[in-house]
C-alpha cells in the first residue's frame, strides 16, 4: 500500500508540472496587437518616459487591420485629401509611436493610417483658414471618416482644440528627418545656412590691356516671357523679423509653419531665386526684438530685426 501511495503522489506532481508548463507556453504564444496603444480600449493608466524625439525609424509598414477595416500603408507623394481631423493628448502622452518615437502632445505631430513614418504634411483648417506643417510619426485615427489625428498643440494652432473636430485639407510635403535631440516637428526646426554671396568682380586695372574682346554670343532663342512671382508687400511702418532665407520654396514654407507659434510668418520671394521667412511684428520695436530672440531660441540664430525705415 505504501508503494501505491508513493506512485500516486509522483503522478500528481507530474501532472501539476505539465499543467504549469502548458500555461506558460500559452501565455508566451498569445499575440499582442502592434497598435494596442492606439486602439480605443488601450490602457492609458501607465506612464512613460519624457518625450525626447529619439529612437524613431523610417518605415512604411505592412497592411494591417483595425476594427474590421484593412489599411495599406504606402508611399503617396500626391496625397491631398479633405476630411475630418481629430486630436489626441494626455491619454497617449510619452508613449511610443508606431515608428518608435515618443509621442509628445505639446509638439506639432500627427497620426495617419497609411502615409510613411515619419513624414511631413500640411494641414489647413478649412473652417478658419489656419495652416500648419506637422510631423506624422504614428498610426490612426481609426474612427469613422477621420483622416488625421493631430496632437493637442497642433489642434490648438489650427483653432479647434475645444471643438474636438474640424474639416481640414491634408497635403503630403515629404519625408521628415530622423534623429534624436528633441522634437523634430514644428518647434525645433534646424536653422539653414545663409546663401553664399557672389564673388566680387575683378577690378578693371587687373585685366590685361591687350586682351581681345570676347566673341559675341550666338543669338538666343526667343522664349515667351515668364510671369513674375507676386512679391509680398509688408504693411507700412511695421517692424519685421527675418528668420532665414532659402533657395527652395518648400523649405521656406515648412519653416514658416515651424515658426507659427512665434507670430504671423510669411514667405517673401526676393526676386533672385531666394525665399525669405518673415514674421510680422508691428510698430513696437521692443516686441520686435522679443520675437527675434524667440526665433533665435528655436534654432535660427541669424535672425534679425528689419526696421520700417
Amino acid at each position: 500500500m505504501g508503494l501505491v501511495r508513493d506512485m500516486d503522489a509522483r503522478a500528481v506532481r507530474g501532472l501539476v508540472v505539465v499543467s504549469l508548463g502548458a500555461l506558460a507556453l500559452t501565455a508566451c504564444a498569445a499575440p499582442k496587437p502592434k497598435l494596442s496603444h492606439r486602439l480605443p480600449d488601450a490602457d492609458a493608466s501607465q506612464g512613460g518616459r519624457a518625450a525626447t524625439g529619439a529612437g524613431g525609424a523610417y518605415k512604411v509598414g505592412k497592411p494591417y487591420q483595425v476594427g474590421g477595416v484593412w489599411y495599406v500603408p504606402r508611399e503617396d507623394p500626391g496625397y491631398n485629401k479633405v476630411g475630418t481631423a481629430s486630436w489626441y493628448g494626455s491619454q497617449f502622452h510619452a508613449k511610443a509611436t508606431a515608428n518608435g518615437e515618443t509621442f509628445d502632445m505639446n509638439a506639432m505631430t500627427a497620426a495617419h493610417t497609411t502615409l510613411p513614418l515619419p513624414s511631413l504634411v500640411e494641414v489647413t483648417n478649412l473652417e478658419n483658414g489656419r495652416k500648419v506643417v506637422v510631423r506624422v510619426n504614428d498610426r490612426g485615427p481609426f474612427v469613422g471618416d477621420r483622416i488625421i489625428d493631430l496632437s493637442r498643440a497642433a489642434a490648438r494652432e489650427l483653432g479647434y482644440e475645444s471643438k474636438g473636430l474640424a474639416k481640414v485639407r491634408v497635403r503630403y510635403v515629404g519625408r521628415a528627418p530622423l534623429g534624436g535631440g528633441g522634437d523634430l516637428g514644428v518647434r525645433t526646426a534646424r536653422a539653414e545656412p545663409a546663401p553664399a554671396l557672389p564673388r566680387a568682380p575683378i577690378p578693371y586695372t587687373q585685366l590685361a590691356q591687350n586682351t581681345p574682346p570676347p566673341a559675341p554670343p550666338p543669338p538666343a532663342a526667343v522664349l515667351p516671357p515668364i510671369a513674375p512671382e507676386p512679391v509680398y508687400a509688408p504693411p507700412a511702418a511695421n517692424y519685421r523679423v527675418q528668420a532665414a532665407a532659402f533657395g527652395d520654396r518648400a523649405k521656406a514654407d515648412y519653416v514658416a509653419g515651424q515658426l507659427a507659434h512665434a507670430g504671423q510668418a510669411v514667405v517673401e520671394p526676393t526676386g533672385g531665386g531666394f525665399y525669405r521667412v518673415i514674421l510680422e511684428v508691428g510698430a513696437d520695436e521692443g516686441q520686435a526684438w522679443a520675437v527675434r530672440d524667440q526665433v533665435a531660441r528655436a534654432g535660427f540664430t541669424d535672425a534679425r530685426v528689419i526696421h520700417p525705415y
